[in-house]
Order: C-alpha cells, then sequence, then structure tokens
C-alpha cells in the first residue's frame, strides 16, 4: 500500500462504508499475520529460546530447555573418527588405563605386601596416600613441558619411567624403600592425565568430544578390573612381586605406541602464538593467572568435590562389604567389578549426552540422581541389592566424571591445555587423598551397636552415605553457579 501524500489524500476522502471496509481489510490482515507468526513459533517451539543476560544469566540458563543448535546425535556417527584420530585417542586412552593399572596394584595388594614387610595394612595404605599427594607435582611439572615443547615426548618419557619405577617396586624388601617407589609414582600419574586428556581433546572433532570423553575417563575404570583380573591371576600362583613386574606389559606396548605420534594442530597454533609473544614465559603465566584467577579456584574447589565423590564411593566399599556385612574376599572383588562396569556404562553415556544437554546440566543430572541411589548402596543386607546399589551409584558418580575431560579442556586458558586441567584434577586429588582414611576413622569411632563375635562393628556404611550425600549437594551447587564452553574451537579457522 503507498503510503505518500496523495493516496493519504485519497483516503480521506473515501465514504464510511469504503473506509470501514477498508479497516476490517486490514485487520484481517493483521489477524491473518499474527495467526502464521503464532503457527511459525508452535512449530519451532522447541527451537526457540529466550536469550538472558546480566551476571547470573548462565546459572538461569542451566534450568532452559537445552539449546536447540545441539541435537541429539547418532552416537554411531559420532564415534567414527580418522585413523589419526583414532590412533591418538587409544594412545591416551591406554596412558590413563596404564596408570589405574599401577595405582590399583598397591590396593590390591596391601595384605600381602604388609605381610612381606612385617607391618599393618593400615601402614602399607599410607604409600597410596603418598602417591595421592605427589600427583600435583608431576600435574605442574610434566603440563608445563607438555604446553611448551608438545605431548608427545613427554608422554613417553611419563611411561617409561612408569615401568622402571613399577618395576623397582617388585624389588622391594621394606616398606620405607617401597614408599619411596610409590612417592616418585606418584608424580609420574599425577603427570599422565594432563597429558592424555589435552591430547585427546585436541585431536578430536569438536561435535564427539563429550562421547570419547566418557570413554577416555573410564579407562581408570577398565585399568582397575584389568588390575582385579591380574590380581586373581598372578598373585595366588606366582606372588606379589610378579604383579608389579608383569603389569609393566602394558605401559611398554603404549610406549611403543606413543613414539609414532604427532603433534596435534592445536598445540601447534598455541606454541606460535607464544613463540610470537615477545614476553617470556613466565610473564604469560602470570598474566594468563592475573585475567583467569578465579576460573583456576573454581576448578580446583569443582575437581576436589569430584576427587572426594570418587574416592569417596570407591576406596572403602570392598571394606565396606568385608568387615561391615562379612562378605568374602572374593565377593568384595565381585561388588567391585561389578561397580566399575557402572561406572563405564556411566561415563559413556552421560559424556555422550552432555552434547545434548550440556556439560554442567548432565553433571548436574548426575548428582541428583546419585544421590537418590545412595540408600540402596549402603542399606541392603542382601548381596545381589547392595551390587545393584553399588553399579548405579557408578553410574552416576562415573557419568559425571565422563563429563569432566572435555569440560576442564574447553574451559582451559589458551595455551595451558595439558597443565590447567591436569593440574586442577591433581590439586583436588590432593584435597580428597584423605577420603578413604575418615570414612575408616568416623565409621569405626561410630560402630554398629550389635556385636560379631564379640567385637564391635564399624558402621562403614552410614559415614559413606552421608559423606556421599553431603558431596553430591556441593558438586551440584559448584556446577550450578559455573560456566562451561561448550563447542569451543581449539584451532584457528576451525568452526565450532
Amino acid at each position: 500500500m503507498n503510503n505518500g501524500p496523495d493516496a493519504f489524500e485519497l483516503h480521506a476522502r473515501q465514504p464510511d462504508n469504503v473506509e470501514k471496509a477498508s479497516v476490517q481489510v486490514e485487520d484481517s490482515a493483521l489477524a491473518s499475520a499474527q495467526a502464521s507468526r503464532d503457527d511459525e513459533n508452535l512449530q519451532a517451539g522447541p527451537t526457540r529460546r529466550t536469550r538472558l543476560t546480566g551476571k547470573f544469566s548462565h546459572i538461569w540458563e542451566l534450568f532452559q530447555r537445552p539449546d536447540p543448535s545441539s541435537r541429539l546425535q547418532n552416537p554411531l556417527v559420532l564415534l567414527r573418527l580418522s585413523p589419526r584420530q583414532a590412533y591418538t585417542f587409544s594412545v591416551a586412552f591406554l596412558g590413563w588405563m596404564v596408570d589405574a593399572i599401577d595405582f590399583f596394584c598397591v590396593s590390591m595388594s596391601t595384605t600381602e605386601l604388609g605381610d612381606a614387610f612385617g607391618v599393618e595394612p593400615s601402614r602399607v595404605t599410607s604409600a597410596i596416600t603418598v602417591t595421592l599427594m605427589l600427583r600435583p607435582v608431576g600435574a605442574l611439572v610434566f603440563g608445563v613441558i607438555a604446553d611448551r615443547h608438545g605431548r608427545r615426548i613427554p608422554l613417553m618419557v611419563n611411561l617409561f619411567l612408569f615401568t622402571i619405577i613399577e618395576l623397582a617396586s617388585g624389588f622391594s624388601h621394606n616398606l620405607s624403600t617401597f614408599i619411596g617407589l610409590r612417592a616418585v609414582y606418584g608424580i609420574l600419574m599425577g603427570g599422565e592425565w594432563g597429558l592424555g586428556s589435552s591430547l585427546a581433546m585436541e585431536a578430536l572433532p569438536v561435535e564427539s568430544r563429550g562421547i570419547f570423553s566418557g570413554i577416555l575417563q573410564e579407562g581408570y575404570a577398565v585399568g582397575n578390573l584389568v588390575a582385579a583380573m591380574m590380581y586373581y591371576a598372578i598373585v595366588p600362583n606366582l606372588g606379589w612381586r610378579a604383579l608389579y613386574w608383569i603389569s609393566i606389559i602394558p605401559a611398554a606396548i603404549t610406549i611403543v605406541l606413543a613414539y609414532f605420534l604427532d603433534e596435534t594442530d592445536a598445540w601447534r597454533q598455541a606454541r606460535q602464538a607464544q613463540r610470537a609473544s615477545s614476553k617470556p614465559y613466565y610473564v604469560i603465566v602470570l598474566d594468563m593467572l592475573k585475567q583467569h584467577w578465579l576460573r583456576c579456584i573454581y576448578a580446583i574447589v569443582l575437581m576436589a568435590a569430584m576427587n572426594f565423590l570418587s574416592h569417596g564411593s570407591q576406596d572403602l566399599y570392598p571394606t565396606f562389604l568385608k568387615k561391615q556385612h562379612g562378605f568374602s574376599p572374593k565377593q568384595a572383588t565381585v561388588g567391585t567389578i561389578v561397580g566399575n562396569l557402572g561406572a563405564i556404562v556411566g561415563g559413556m553415556f552421560f559424556g555422550y549426552i552432555s552434547e545434548y544437554l550440556g556439560r554442567r546440566r548432565t553433571i548436574a543430572i548426575c548428582a541428583i540422581c546419585g544421590a537418590c541411589f545412595i540408600p540402596l548402596w549402603i542399606l541392603p543386607s542382601k548381596f545381589g541389592q547392595l551390587l545393584a546399589g553399588a553399579f548405579f551409584i557408578q553410574v552416576f558418580v562415573q557419568g559425571a566424571w565422563g563429563v569432566i575431560p572435555v569440560y576442564l579442556s574447553e574451559i582451559s586458558p589458551e595455551g595451558f591445555r595439558a597443565t590447567f586441567p591436569g593440574l586442577s584434577y591433581q590439586l583436588g586429588n590432593l584435597v580428597s587423598a584423605s577420603a578413604s582414611q575418615i570414612e575408616a576413622a568416623m565409621g569405626e569411632k561410630n560402630p554398629l551397636p550389635e556385636l560379631r563375635d564379640g567385637a564391635q562393628v564399624p558402621n562403614y556404611g552410614r559415614v559413606q552415605g552421608i559423606l556421599i550425600g553431603v558431596i553430591f549437594c556441593c558438586v551440584l551447587v559448584l556446577i550450578v553457579v559455573g560456566r562451561e564452553e561448550r563447542g569451543k574451537s581449539f584451532t584457528q579457522g576451525t568452526k565450532s
């Protein structure tokens, strides 16, 4: 319709009935247009979001429906990688699995180590505590080296030293020597996770990070399973020393595979940017801390809660089954295996689903659902019901953990993708290193009311339930107030 002066004058001289008809036509057109827009909104309802702004907008967005731009994709499609990507991820997975095998060799053989060294098993567990406490040192040392000089060589050196320490552990003749070796091992273990995580996340396609993050993290559970099978195949027949000697085989294989790795494009670009800068490296680090100090503190606190969740739900559970319920060591091992199977399922599933729901929302769901399964995890007296509880609690504990590698990688400051995740992870581990000792001490101070064979029975179950319930709540609060950068590009020119 022409809105010029002539048209306006002509419209003003129209008879009343013509003017009314014109108004009705215009009203009808407006109504039709509004109806059309309503239909479009109805059809595109799931894809329309209210964009929130403000200081706390990221909190409210957590309670909105998932971003329509991230639809749930076929997992079989996401699992398709190029040969280079598949090879790089496989080496990263094997490195973390080897890490776990070596770590759990100690926890599996504490009784045999105590008999060999003439000490109580409780003194042998100090080797585990020392290992956990020194992991941040390795995360810092290997993380800085990897961010400056690449992931490949530091990973090979790390795994090579693994084999030396593990081999030497089998020749230990006293507890002091063994603890000293495990202290060095703790430094190496702390360095491996940051190396492997950064290597894997940088090599993967953006849309596949979630599902492979879950697979990568559950290399730890797979290592636990392998260590359990090796223990029961080797120790009764060849003794505990052979367990440490034979366990170097997976590490040796991984070293050979790591030799043929290529550095990732993301690291090359970050390194070029650092070289182009006229600033010394320590100045770059200080600038990063000035800009991202709050993010660093948040990551450490979150990792402390996550590690309390992991160690608090795993480390003492076999003792809970044996001492509080009187089950056999074989049954306790079955409980450990079932829990690890749940961990593998949860890590893979929730890592995959995080590509649709988002990283924080997925972890929040795991925290809420995991808390609901605490009663089934600790209250039943029948073995089968306890196994079901162990399975489901680990589905959600490790489901949340399955998102952590990709979450930390995506919020990492540029150029610090090996140091930031690894160091925050291991500093959190340092805070939670005493989780099982706290549970054991509190359980022994608060025994069950009835006696068994004239002796008090520690109430480990109640202590575990309270601690894990509190930690689930802490994780939920931390993840709600945090931020995420899902789909962040690690290389220039890559579309996320």
